[in-house]
């Protein structure tokens, strides 16, 4: 097994080449710059990570470091690939390159480029083995005290082994993904999007076939009289044949659907991550929440009224062949498109009418959160005789735009209706001369039945693609904002440059910065110049509106300057990279643009430092939090540092805000920490707590307040 896994495996030096060569056999980079990383490493450094992370970064692509329960270690490798594996052979560690994997094998790339098979079960031994020996003899002699026979001994011995370790965390596994930052076209084509939906496509076409042979077999059995036993089990057959094609094609459209939805959702999570925060704080929080449900709506509706209108589209093209090919009807093929067409036309119109219909739904949404929000503010400042001017038009006219769209609605839903008119129509005049053998009229009658149901489908897709047109316009900036580059910094140097403890340069420079807000005439810094060196402590005074928080993005990078030098160890910030920027300084700004959020106190001290956390750095969270003065609070909290905090869990008071947000900047062991105004809130006594706390954990300091 040993000598199996080391001759599909690769030597941690070749860890860039490994990345590259991964990337390459999934289809995820063409590896057009070769790796030229090579790196003496050993099995506890964590220096693997950051190479195989540095690697990936400059292919462009994104790995994730995970680390999985033990008891789920067999799902976890049946769909795992593309992924980086750090096994054990013979006492050495290696690197495993999972190309494909299923629950009954892996495919993997060995050093010499060729896909080898290699069994689950091995894998997981190599993985587990650490883990399963710390324990294996114990379990051993009790399986042996306990009188099992031999034939159940590896069984009982796995199902307590599961049982015993169910819980523990095995790492070493990276995986290795298309950012979502990626083009769009380019994420399609890796999930195989395309090629799935013209199976799909295929697949509908096979049973629309089916379907019609079905009915012509009806037909010619039983219009003319001769439906024997032979002809009925054919049929029979045939309609047998429908149910698993219709059970693959239901499962078909489902992960394209799930596939589809998750790359969706996921870019337009990451959009509104890398939304501008000034964009944010103007809309408010009714439009911000629009947003998120008209996102819902388009994730849902796009999909699943696609798949609706393209399954239609393809009933409807076949149904149309078999007017014109098979029945020789004209007229019913001619009708057939004039519908479709009546159908886009008025679907058209219901588009105007759903798009004004969504905007007053939306305003009135946006002020009914506004209203939620600052509804204590009112209740103490606001006249209790204007809180509702304004409700009762708003509300007319939503009403008057919600019945002229349902009438609307409801003519559209009545065409599909009408076409059963008219094909029954057009059958009669076929059927009346008698010159149409019964086969071919049943023939036709089932295409004017299946177009029908085409008809009613094509209504349901498109009144689904009409939602989520109306909603992207709500989404795209979301959509768009995933795409915008981020600052990557120059590969190597940087890293080496941000964490250096003996570096001699200027933790933060600046020299002669200009910024001024767009939508102000007047800069808000002029000329400014200043130098922090390690283990300076300075305090930053200045009145409102001096620009002291402008100078506090500036220096978390958050905001560019306009004009000047602004650099971090001697590195701007293009050169460093928005990350390597960010490891190097943290910063609690102030009340209004910090955020405690629903989740757990833990989650909340540590977000800006590693999640899931360590059991260290759980215990670096306690320890900073009683240095702060927050130990009683945790003493009060029922479940301690995992007790869910926020709007919806425990209410914290001002004073315990600030110090938790104090908690979070120093918990990122950045080298620069920036408090603003965080202090403001804290009585003489707590102050001088925190103060101390900081000055001891903060490695170069800078404070702003107000004289």
């Amino acid at each position: 097994m040993s000598t199996n896994l080391e001759r599909c495996s690769w030597a941690l030096e070749r860890a860039g080449e490994a990345v590259e060569a991964l990337a390459r056999a999934s289809h995820l980079s063409d590896g057009s710059a070769p790796s030229r990383i090579r790196a003496h490493l050993d099995s506890n450094s964590v220096a693997i990570g950051s190479l195989i992370e540095r690697e990936a970064d400059r292919l462009g692509l994104e790995v994730e470091p995970v680390e999985v329960l033990y008891g789920e270690m067999d799902e976890f490798l049946a769909r795992a690939a593309p992924a980086l594996v750090l096994v054990t052979t013979e006492d050495t560690t290696r690197l495993l390159l999972l190309v494909r994997s299923t629950k009954r094998k892996l495919l993997v790339l060995d050093p010499e480029l060729a896909v080898r098979s290699l069994s689950p079960a091995i894998v997981r031994s190599s993985l587990c083995f650490a883990l399963e020996s710390s324990v294996s003899a114990e379990i051993e002699r009790i399986l042996v005290d306990a009188g099992v026979p031999r034939r159940q001994l590896q069984r009982s011995r796995e199902s307590v082994l599961r049982e015993r370790l169910c819980r523990e965390r095995i790492g070493g596994c990276y995986l290795l993904r298309l950012p979502l930052s990626a083009d769009s076209s380019r994420q399609v084509r890796h999930a195989r999007l395309p090629s799935r939906l013209v199976a799909l496509v295929t697949l509908h076409g096979v049973e629309y076939a089916l379907w019609m042979l079905s009915w012509w077999m009806v037909g010619k059995g039983a219009l003319e009289g001769n439906l024997d036993r032979g002809w009925l089990l054919a049929w029979g057959l045939l309609v047998l044949t429908l149910i698993p094609l219709r059970l693959q094609l239901t499962a078909a459209a489902g992960r394209i659907a799930i596939d589809a939805g998750s790359l969706l959702k996921g870019r337009l999570f990451l959009g509104a991550l890398r939304l501008d925060p000034e964009a944010i704080r103007r809309e408010g929080v009714g439009r911000l929440l629009s947003r998120v449900i008209e996102s819902e709506a388009v994730e849902s509706l796009a999909i699943s009224g696609g798949l609706l209108a393209l399954l239609s589209l393809v009933e409807i093209a076949l149904a149309l062949l078999l007017f014109v090919l098979a029945c020789s009807s004209w007229f019913l093929g001619l009708m057939l498109i004039v519908w479709v067409g009546v159908t886009l036309a008025a679907a058209r119109k219901l588009l105007a009418l759903r798009r004004n219909w969504t905007e007053t739904r939306l305003h009135l949404t946006h002020e009914l959160v506004e209203k939620m929000v600052g509804h204590r503010t009112r209740l103490a400042q606001e006249n209790p005789n204007r809180w509702h001017e304004g409700e009762d038009r708003s509300l007319e006219h939503y009403h008057f735009d919600s019945e002229r769209m349902d009438r609307w609605a409801r003519l559209v839903a009545s065409i599909p209706r009408a076409w059963l008119v008219v094909g029954i129509f057009g059958l009669a005049l076929r059927f009346v001369p008698g010159s149409v053998s019964p086969a071919l009229l049943a023939v036709t009658l089932g295409g004017i039945l299946v177009s029908y149901r085409a008809l009613r489908t094509l209504v349901l897709g498109l009144s689904d693609l009409l939602g989520a047109h109306i909603g992207w316009k709500q989404v795209v900036t979301l959509f768009a904002a995933a795409g915008s580059p981020v600052r990557r910094g120059s590969y190597g140097a940087t890293s080496s440059k941000v964490d250096d403890p003996i570096d001699p340069e200027p933790v933060i420079s600046a020299q002669d910065l200009w910024f001024r807000y767009r939508d102000r005439g007047e800069p808000v810094l002029r000329g400014l110049s200043l130098r922090i060196a390690r283990g300076d402590r300075l305090l930053l005074e200045g009145p409102s509106g001096s620009g002291k928080s402008t100078l506090c993005s500036l220096l978390t990078g958050l905001r560019s300057p306009e004009s000047g030098l602004l650099l971090q160890k001697g590195l701007d910030l293009s050169t460093a990279g928005d990350a390597a920027w960010r490891r190097c300084v943290a910063a609690a700004p102030q009340f209004h643009e910090n955020h405690i959020l629903s989740s757990t106190l833990a989650f909340n001290l540590l977000m800006g430092r590693a999640w899931p956390p360590s059991e260290e750095d759980l215990v670096h969270a306690e320890s900073i939090c009683a240095e702060l003065g927050l130990e009683p609070l945790l003493k009060r909290m029922p479940s301690g540092l995992q007790q869910m905090v926020g709007e919806t869990g425990w209410q914290l008071s001002h004073g315990e805000r600030s110090r938790i947000y104090i908690a979070r900047a120093l918990l990122q062991n950045a080298e620069l920490v920036l408090l603003d105004e965080s202090f403001a809130a804290l009585d003489p006594k707590t102050l001088r707590k925190v103060v101390d706390c900081v000055n001891r954990r903060a490695r170069t300091l800078l404070v702003i307040a107000h004289p």
